[in-house]
């Protein structure tokens, strides 16, 4: 933030302005929560919003005095939970000669969430959408509490179950997969018991027997079985091609003709959305057909990503789209790190990690925090836009969007060609996406068209134009009937 283009600037969801002409406001702490819980951002006192949208600087009449009543506030546990800022990220700044305190509140670790005010985890933690802060939902605050752990949460051993209650088939098709890949490795020869035992998908409980992991029990596990333990549990796949059919094909766990559990389920999936993806004719060193290019890796890597990181105790499911412009997928639950960090790389924190080394163990993902950089540059040499990350609260969700378009040539939309490098600082939840989608197919959308398209409310695609405009991606020339949408590329 530049305060020297301070009346350029609006209120978003990463930035507040508070005019705190009385003192200190007690709402700066709601909102330093609700940042820490979110993705960061930054709080201005001293600063005010007028009626149009844009800020203006009011200045403090004693910023020093309100700087040393934050501290103070800020290092005490009644207040807040954990003083998440440094010094360097506090401190008086003048504009136009007016004082103003520019607190920049970092996004929290998750081992360190929730973030709370007033001493009460359940009723003082807040987090920050489009709307402004709201208070957390006891949901909400256990997710955070489960992520906060160390222990992977698929670690936990079922000891009402054993290892005969999982499904056969689905054991024995991972274990041809993984000779496939470890032929002459000492543990193909294993019996099933100790074999699961060695991935991680069983465990020795405390009545020294063998029991199902929830790692096993969600990859190898039948879906009822699976259900009597994560209540919530769904995964959903839907072939949404053309405006003529509701979907061409679907894929649910609750279909009763398979197991429905997360191994197979990647199997059919992986099966249906690798026909997106377009296979030049190329001939290998026999001259055979290569049937397989980098972009089927990468839908691997995707794939993978978005399984072994739901939160399969939160209500939605997982939720898998191939739709025209690109595939969508996406899973309850938030990037355990930040989302410019994960386009990085270095950094691997999935919350499921054994899943993730048993999908890894038949080369499937990838365990070294690679994985995600990899399938950005092996998604994009095939020739396809740049996937794009991003994570919503309130439910909380993250996304992953594999565009099949080829950027401005192809003549599709690309949303992600609007963020020029993987660490631009601007990120989209899929509501966003979906709308800046809409407006860059038909720039002369109205909202009811809008509407229409993307199966909104009116009003909810009202708010979420202005959340777009506030990011700077999108402008409105005209009036609301007869202009047209112009969406802003990022440079």
């Amino acid at each position: 933030m530049e305060l020297a283009k301070l009346e350029t600037y609006t209120e978003n969801n990463r930035l507040e302005a508070k005019a705190a002409q009385g003192g200190l406001p007690q709402s700066v702490w709601e909102t330093i929560s609700a940042f820490a819980n979110t993705e960061g951002g930054a709080i201005v006192l001293g600063m005010r919003e007028r009626k149009d949208g844009t800020l203006e600087a009011v200045g403090l009449r004693d910023a020093d005095k309100m700087l040393d009543d934050f501290w103070n506030a800020a290092h005490s546990t009644d207040k807040l939970s954990y003083c998440i800022m440094a010094d360097k990220d506090v401190r008086i700044e003048s504009v136009d000669g007016k004082e103003l305190i520019v607190i920049e509140v970092p996004r929290a670790d998750r081992r360190s969430r929730p973030v709370y005010v007033n001493g009460n985890p359940v009723t003082g933690t807040y987090r920050r959408d489009h709307k402004g802060d709201y208070r957390c939902a006891s949901n909400e605050v256990q997710a955070m509490y489960r992520d906060a752990s160390d222990e992977s949460v698929d670690a936990r051993i079922h000891e009402n179950l054993t290892v005969d209650d999982l499904f056969s088939e689905t054991i024995g098709s991972y274990r041809r997969s993984y000779e496939l890949h470890h032929g002459t490795h000492a543990w193909t020869d294993l019996p099933d018991e100790e074999f699961l035992c060695r991935i991680g998908a069983a465990k020795a409980g405390s009545d020294g027997k063998v029991h199902p992991t929830s790692a096993g029990l969600l990859m190898f596990g039948e879906e009822w079985r699976i259900m009597a333990e994560f209540p919530h549990y769904f995964l959903d796949y839907r072939q949404e091609l053309g405006t003529d059919e509701r979907w061409q094909g679907r894929i649910t766990s609750q279909d009763d003709s398979w197991s429905g559990n997360v191994f197979d389920f990647y199997r059919r999936v992986f099966n249906n959305m690798k026909q997106a993806i377009n296979v030049p004719f190329k001939l290998d060193e026999n001259s055979l057909r290569v049937d397989e290019t980098e972009a089927h890796d990468a839908l691997r890597e995707a794939l993978a990503n978005c399984l072994t990181n739901a939160d399969y105790n939160e209500r939605r499911g997982v939720v898998l789209l191939w739709k025209e412009d690109g595939l969508h997928l996406s899973n309850p639950g938030g990037f355990r790190i930040d989302i410019k960090d994960a386009y990085i790389g270095g950094n691997s924190d999935p919350r499921n990690e054994t899943m993730m080394k048993m999908f890894s163990l038949i080369n499937i993902g990838e365990r070294a925090g690679g994985g995600i950089p990899n399938m950005v540059k092996k998604w994009m040499s095939a020739g396809y836009g740049k996937p794009v990350l991003s994570e919503r609260v309130n439910p909380e969700r993250s996304s992953i969007f594999l565009p099949l378009g080829k950027g401005s040539k192809s003549g599709k939309s690309d949303i992600s060609s609007f963020i020029s490098s993987p660490i631009d600082e601007i990120t989209l939840d899929t509501d966003q996406t979906a709308v800046l989608d809409a407006m860059a197919k038909n720039p002369s959308a109205t909202y009811p068209e809008i509407a229409q398209n993307t199966g909104f409310s009116e009003s909810k695609v009202y708010r979420i134009s202005n959340a777009l405009r506030k990011k700077g991606m999108v402008e409105r020339e005209g009036s609301r009937k007869t202009g047209i949408w112009k969406v802003l590329t990022r440079s």
